[in-house]
């Protein structure tokens, strides 16, 4: 392979082992604060104990997180230089922003939340650990802010072959950005939820006696949290998928292999592809169902991959501008079919903690354990579809992926950084599910006989 397959293939592997552990990352520091919150307003020892050991398993997480990210900001040098060159003085202004600001603030206030313990007051303690979950979410809103203007650029202009930032407002209000950022934050609240969910599930199916009454409150409150989280993701997951419609139409007519305009659309539940012949040997769709979330009526015009092709090649001149349909065709499905699973199973857990408060039925804990998985599989689809989909285009209709590559790297080069890194990541990854895995199975009391 070349060193542009093989950098693309770099890039993609450490960005998808970074975000496994970025929306526990976000969904759980606020989970915590809420847990620490409720020690506070009720004096309950259950939720200081609820707070301790979950805010063990968010440090766990964290670590990793901030071990995995440091990688991602040195590629745009090592490999994309080119890249760096033409949109750095747009993408480094968020970039900057997040590590200046906001990563300094979570980190610095988890520092005192950690060592505050019985030194801070109650309130103050509990405050640290609110200013972690604000810096946590607040660095993805920067992170997010650079990748919406790669979706979507805005506030600049082209000047010496180079994109130079002309209004930084422009940038931070990028239209791309609520429902980015609101479908990101919303998945890292369901990927929480299940997470406490898939634990506390794990220990009352066990049943031990010392920490039932903790992962009876563990479970319910996780439940109602990943309800929230996963109907919150999905609604604000069809206003993302209208805007793709509108604003990059290729990206949504290969999510639906749609090599045709159909007006109106229908929605591909499944399809063989032939991506050379440019057609599907095989096509079961919905009438009208693909016009509905675009247009929220039964009517409305999908602009297919052919004309779309066509209207590229008149605006950019020759070139192929079709993303890998079948990657970014199944990689919707597995986010979508995760998602509908996800809702099933939190509605189930809801009711199951509502009519039984003693603890949940057991044929459906070992179902929950197992769904752990799903947000994680879901998360990576959908940045998957998201990134792969935009193809070939690095930022949207302005610079080619090929175009970003470094001009001196060679393909030993990165041959060697790819190995290195996905070797790396897989320890890093390894030692995170050991001692996550590790210290859940514990469980709180045997943790605090241990630290004792």
């Amino acid at each position: 392979m070349d060193a542009l397959t093989l950098a693309r293939w770099q890039f993609g592997v450490t960005t998808v082992y970074h975000f496994f552990f970025v929306p526990l990352t976000l969904g759980l520091s606020i989970l915590v604060a809420l847990f620490e919150t409720m020690y506070v307003r009720t004096g309950d020892e259950t939720y200081r104990r609820m707070t301790k050991f979950w805010g063990k398993l968010f440090l766990i997480n964290f670590a990793m997180g901030v071990a995995t990210g440091i990688v991602q900001e040195f590629q745009f040098g090592m490999n994309w230089s080119e890249y760096s060159r033409y949109v750095g003085d747009i993408f480094g202004a968020p970039l900057a922003v997040e590590a200046l600001l906001a990563f300094f603030l979570e980190s610095t206030f988890l520092g005192i939340w950690v060592f505050g313990w019985d030194k801070l007051s109650r309130k103050a303690h509990a405050a640290c650990m609110w200013a972690v979950a604000i810096g946590s979410n607040v660095s993805a809103v920067w992170i997010l802010l650079a990748n919406s203007w790669m979706q979507e650029p805005v506030g600049y202009a082209i000047r010496n072959g180079r994109a130079e930032m002309t209004d930084f407002l422009a940038v931070v209000t990028n239209p791309h950005f609520p429902a980015q950022f609101l479908h990101v934050f919303f998945a890292g609240v369901t990927t929480a939820g299940f997470f406490v969910l898939a634990v506390s599930a794990w220990h009352l199916w066990r049943k031990r006696v010392a920490d039932l009454e903790f992962f009876r409150r563990s479970f319910r409150a996780a439940a109602v949290y990943a309800l929230v989280g996963i109907l919150a993701t999905s609604a604000v997951g069809h206003e993302q998928g209208r805007r793709v419609v509108r604003q990059q139409p290729m990206k949504m007519a290969a999510a639906e292999a749609l090599w045709e305009t159909e007006s109106p659309a229908g929605l591909s539940l499944f399809s063989v592809i032939d991506e050379k012949a440019q057609t599907n040997t095989v096509a079961v769709r919905i009438p009208r169902m693909l016009s509905l979330m675009a247009y929220n009526r039964l009517d409305g015009e999908i602009r297919g991959i052919r004309e779309l092709q066509k209207e590229a090649e008149a605006k950019h001149g020759p070139g192929n501008y079709i993303p890998p349909v079948t990657v970014t065709f199944w990689s919707f499905r597995v986010m979508v079919g995760s998602g509908l699973l996800l809702l099933l199973l939190a509605v189930l857990a809801v009711r199951a903690s509502r009519r039984n408060a003693a603890a949940p039925p057991r044929w459906l804990l070992p179902a929950l354990v197992w769904a752990v998985l799903l947000p994680y599989i879901g998360n990576s689809a959908g940045w998957m579809m998201t990134e792969i989909g935009r193809q070939p285009w690095i930022v949207q209709d302005l610079l080619r992926v090929d175009q970003g590559l470094s001009i001196a790297v060679t393909a030993g080069e990165v041959l060697f950084s790819l190995i290195a890194f996905t070797l790396l990541y897989g320890a890093l990854m390894v030692a995170d599910v050991w001692l996550l895995r590790k210290y859940a199975c514990m469980g709180p009391a045997a943790i605090e006989e241990q630290e004792a």
